[in-house]
């Protein structure tokens, strides 16, 4: 069988282990986390949201960013500390604004696609994730940012994306648990939203029914390209002083979130990912009121950019924020308190007495669509820099990239794909090497 090395267990990486592996190929998955999911895919927001593909390059986000820039609690904070990386990116992020209209539709395109595959792996599966197939609930709480919803809603139409736009006094016929003076809405009723870590792990276990190896607690520290294939050289995690391992392979899929820059670079290819950090806290509903008033449509608060999601009965998850301040994984109070602070607001009979607050790491391309494809050397592919829409993207994404690994190797896999998948929709493809 053609072996293929994945690196990264999070939504992406094992969404392409278990395509990988019904295309007939030997897929081995490294991971320095003990289990699949442990960093980005562990708390996100909880939407897969078609109706969240407006890419940010916009003349009004440089603004806002800049307005925002002396505010510890703003919903996107850019440290002014500049690195090299930083400053090329935020470079190609300004100069990405010329394609704004094109990959804003292109990203809804890849997420209406993606639902099918997302949902059909689960049901073929049979795991459960929390799924709440109730739709997305856009408010906007003046006319300015009404209007440009609009707008936006225009462009999702071309993409085949059906919303419904809602006066003030129709939004609390959708979610009336919601508190809020709002100039108007938006309704997707075809977004959901789910539990990622529960997902993740679920399709792991089985992507190792299907005969996907998990290489766990695994640093790797080298991926090297050669005449016969793709070396992966790694260190044990949980010993520093044993040896490294090496293992060859056919070929090599990139799904590390932010840690593919350094690797990709290794392989001679650039892949310009930057870490941006959000924020959630995960509210414990302990009691019968704040079960009843917590919201089961999920939100989107254009004002505050925060979400929430309805996980089962007992939970809330409420998420929001962008901080560009590198490769920093810490959970900051300031950051924090205005989740809770909103979610009192909004949802007065809630009690946050316990929360379980969190923070991961987007990784996000300048141009924000995520590099899907093949690198320079043969056998090199990523499908990484999803950014805020990796659980949105990542079953298309992986789908495509599974695809293309087939067709650099069609002649050598072993058996046919178990199942019908459903194709990229025309047109939708995204960035490549």
């Amino acid at each position: 069988m053609t072996s293929v090395a994945v690196l990264g267990a999070g939504i992406t990486g094992v969404t392409t282990a278990y395509k990988l592996a019904l295309r007939g190929f030997e897929v081995t998955v490294f991971d320095r986390q003990p289990y699949a999911a442990m960093e980005t895919s562990f708390a996100n927001g909880g939407q897969l949201s078609a109706s969240n593909a407006e890419v940010w390059n916009s003349p009004a986000t440089f603004l806002k960013g800049l307005k925002w820039m002396l505010r510890k609690d703003a919903p996107l904070l850019v440290h002014p500390t500049p690195t090299w990386h930083k400053l090329s990116w935020m470079l190609e992020f300004v100069a990405a604004a010329r394609h704004y209209r094109e990959n804003t539709i292109r990203t809804a395109q890849l997420a209406i696609a993606a639902r099918e595959h997302l949902l059909g792996m689960a049901e073929a599966e049979g795991f459960d994730f929390d799924c709440e197939k109730r739709g997305i609930l856009h408010v906007y709480e003046s006319k300015s940012e009404f209007e440009h919803a609009q707008e936006v809603s225009r462009l999702y139409a071309e993409a085949g994306l059906e919303r419904r736009e809602l006066a003030a006094d129709e939004i609390a016929a959708v979610e009336p648990n919601v508190h809020g003076r709002f100039h108007g809405g938006f309704f997707t009723p075809s977004d959901f939203t789910g539990d990622i870590h529960k997902y993740t792990r679920g399709l792991a276990e089985a992507a190792k029914r299907r005969g996907v190896q998990f290489v766990h607690d695994a640093r790797v520290e080298r991926v090297r390209h050669g005449e016969d294939g793709v070396s992966v050289e790694w260190l044990d995690a949980t010993d520093d002083s044993a040896a490294a391992d090496v293992r060859r392979f056919d070929s090599v899929v990139v799904c590390a979130g932010v840690g593919s820059r350094k690797l990709a670079a290794q392989l001679g290819d650039r892949v310009n990912v930057y870490p941006v950090k959000g924020y959630s806290v995960t509210v414990n509903l302990q009691d019968e009121e704040s079960q009843a008033s917590a919201p089961w449509v999920s939100l989107l608060d254009d004002k505050a950019k925060i979400v929430t999601s309805r996980l089962g009965l007992g939970r809330l998850r409420i998420a929001g924020t962008a901080e560009f301040a590198g490769e920093n994984r810490d959970i900051r109070q300031s950051r924090i308190e205005p989740l809770t602070a909103w979610c009192r607001t909004r949802f007065p009979g809630v009690s946050t007495a316990s929360i379980v607050p969190w923070a991961g790491l987007r990784p996000m391309m300048p141009d924000m669509l995520p590099r899907v494809g093949r690198g320079r050397a043969p056998g090199v592919f990523y499908n990484t820099g999803h950014g805020h829409l990796g659980w949105t993207l990542s079953a298309i994404t992986a789908e495509m990239i599974s695809a293309e690994v087939a067709e650099a190797f069609a002649g050598r896999i072993r058996r046919p794909v178990a199942g019908s998948a459903a194709e990229a929709p025309a047109g939708a493809a995204a960035q490549t090497a």
